[in-house]
């Protein structure tokens, strides 16, 4: 991966920049390497999925307005409390999403630590 580092009109480091979520990956990982944040994006990510597949079948779509919390309160209480970094949310929004739910696959078949 290049570094895709963009710096601003004052010389401050900006978010990277991908051309492709295959470039991204590997630096959401690197995002996700403390085993402990790794784990509470999982459990996230599992309560989201619960969540909504509950909220569908049993047409009780309030418990839609609990899946920004389940993810994103178990995901940012690891990067503050032990990955120590800002949550890649919110520097790349779409493939930081996309890449929770590829980690999260990539956990269940043993492809990384969980």
């Amino acid at each position: 991966m290049a570094d895709n580092t963009m710096q601003d009109s004052r010389g401050h480091s900006e978010a990277p920049r991908f051309d492709s979520f295959r470039d991204f990956y590997p630096f959401y990982l690197k995002e996700h390497s403390n085993l402990t944040c790794r784990r509470l994006h999982f459990v996230g990510t599992a309560l989201v999925i619960g969540l909504v597949a509950t909220a569908i079948t049993t047409q009780n779509w309030p418990l839609l307005y609990a899946v920004p919390l389940a993810g994103y309160g178990f995901a940012w209480v690891g990067h503050f409390f032990f990955e120590h970094n800002r949550p890649a949310t919110f520097k790349n929004p779409f493939y930081s999403l996309w890449g929770d739910f590829v980690m999260f696959k990539d956990m269940l078949i043993g492809k990384i630590e969980r």
